[in-house]
């Protein structure tokens, strides 16, 4: 259960998902005053991502998707000059519903956003996963390489790891994350990989993963 309010940790490339993990290194004054607070407290942020143009006021408050992902501090490592080198664990997407003004850095009031499978999306995605693991499987033999996908690894935790790893633009992430579920970001991430195997020209794309 995600609190009514977040601090927000608003970055220009990074998506998170669920039940994945993100190393970060903090240095900014006003984000490490921020995961000084969490670490002191209930060790939730709020991870956003920054709409284009956030450089024009990327000091103050530019303007982000109102859909992120909560993660909670799992590992931190503090630096003598202040930075911190830590590992968040997403744990619920939410969505924006209002920020609080002034303060050292940003602070919103959140709506949770759950993704709970019924029985019926479990059977969908399992289907799914067989299409995406042929699809990925593909992608990688002709890179060089040999698939591996650990079968131990729940579907959803699959879907959501591939989302955030491969090397996909960050507006592509967050539609991925955006979709309703994750029986739809499957079904998203299959398309997004059909639409990239063969770039314009016939470049195929490798998919590497970050």
């Amino acid at each position: 259960m995600l609190p009514p309010e977040l601090p927000v940790f608003p970055l220009p490339n990074v998506v998170l998902f669920p039940n994945v993990f993100l190393p970060l290194h903090v240095f900014e004054p006003r984000y490490r005053a921020m995961v000084a607070d969490a670490l002191a407290g209930d060790r939730i942020i709020g991870m956003t991502l920054l709409q284009p143009g956030y450089r024009a006021d990327y000091d103050g408050r530019p303007a982000i998707y109102p859909v992120g992902c909560a993660g909670v501090i799992t590992h931190a490592e503090p630096l003598d000059d202040g930075r911190f080198n830590i590992v968040l664990r997403g744990l619920e997407k939410f969505r924006i519903v209002h920020e609080a003004p002034g303060g050292a850095y940003r602070i919103a009031t959140v709506e949770p956003l759950p993704e709970p499978l019924v029985e019926p999306e479990r059977a969908a995605l399992q289907r799914e996963r067989l299409r995406l693991e042929a699809l990925l499987a593909s992608v990688i033999e002709r890179a060089g390489g040999g698939p591996r996908f650990p079968p131990a690894v729940a579907d959803d935790d699959l879907v959501n790891a591939l989302s955030q790893y491969l090397e996909f633009e960050p507006v592509e992430r967050q539609a991925l994350l955006e979709r309703d579920g994750v029986l739809a970001r499957c079904r998203g991430l299959i398309e997004l990989l059909e639409m990239k195997t063969l770039a314009p020209g016939g470049t195929e794309w490798k998919g590497a993963v970050h």
